[in-house]
């Protein structure tokens, strides 16, 4: 699902990763990928891999750390230092994903999978996020800030200052939480800084 504000949406490149690491909701513990047929439905039905190609145990626990760890990316993009491990998590997980330099229809230079397969589809998100860095666009795929929800969201603001997937739910619950820890004379609540601009609509 794409999300859309006026004539903006989430680049093309972005929607199957955003769409990946918000398999689970980290507030109920529902998890979509929680069998590997499972994730070959999310795969298939983003175009990413044929339908009935084998998709096994070891696919999907490396799908699950490579969400993870792009969950922990995405908080980078909004401000927060980068962390050794999770940034260890991600290479490792790229590792396994083979990736190569082709050239399109149009003589163009492309990042593509090396392999196919659920590991060549698996490849095809990474390659997804090199595209997106390269035009501008991964920093604005954030977590939001809210510890609780992590929720990938694209932030649409001018100056790229969303920090929430929906103002009326995590934002509203994280200045109320940061109001009365003031009020008491508590330091801000560990991962919740205060308000740095209008935070992003979830879509």
């Amino acid at each position: 699902m794409e999300t859309t504000a006026g004539t903006e949406t989430v680049p093309r490149e972005l929607v199957a990763v955003q769409e990946l690491v918000n398999t689970i909701d980290l507030e109920d513990g529902n998890d979509q990928l929680d069998s590997p047929e499972a994730l070959g439905r999310f795969l298939t039905g983003h175009g990413l891999l044929g339908p009935g190609e084998p998709v096994g145990q070891a696919d999907l626990e490396l799908a699950v750390e490579l969400r993870e760890a792009l969950r922990a990316m995405l908080r980078v993009n909004h401000g927060e230092p980068l962390d050794p491990a999770a940034l260890a998590v991600v290479n490792r997980a790229a590792a396994a994903l083979p990736l190569q330099v082709g050239f399109d229809t149009d003589g163009r230079p492309v990042l593509g999978p090396g392999s196919g397969g659920c590991r060549g589809a698996l490849a095809v998100l990474l390659a997804g996020v090199a595209q997106a860095s390269a035009q501008g666009t991964w920093e604005r795929l954030k977590a939001c800030s809210a510890d609780s929800c992590q929720w990938a969201f694209y932030d649409r603001s001018k100056n790229r200052s969303g920090r929430w997937c929906s103002m009326q739910t995590c934002g509203n619950r994280t200045k109320t939480r940061t109001y009365r820890s003031r009020r008491r004379g508590d330091p801000d609540p560990p991962g919740e800084p205060a308000d740095k601009g209008q935070p992003a609509e979830k879509g």
